[in-house]
C-alpha cells in the first residue's frame, strides 16, 4: 500500500493534483496548499497518484 504525501512547504496550490486524483488529494484553501484527503488513502486503490506527482510543477508530491 502506497501512502502519498504533500510537502506543504513546496506546494503552490495550483490544483493539478486534486484535478488529476480527486480521490486522494484536495486543496485546503485556508492553509494554501494541497493535502491528502485521508492519511490512509491508498494510491494503489486510486491508481492516479503517480500521474498527479508527475504533473506537480514543484515536485511537492511523494508517492
Amino acid at each position: 500500500m502506497v501512502s502519498p504525501a504533500v510537502d506543504e512547504d513546496l506546494c503552490i496550490a495550483c490544483g493539478l493534483c486534486s484535478q488529476t486524483c480527486s480521490e486522494v488529494f484536495e486543496l485546503n484553501h485556508d492553509k494554501g496548499y494541497a493535502e491528502v484527503k485521508d492519511d490512509s488513502a491508498s494510491c494503489d486503490k486510486a491508481g492516479c497518484c503517480e500521474e498527479a506527482a508527475k504533473l506537480c510543477p514543484v515536485d511537492a508530491i511523494e508517492v
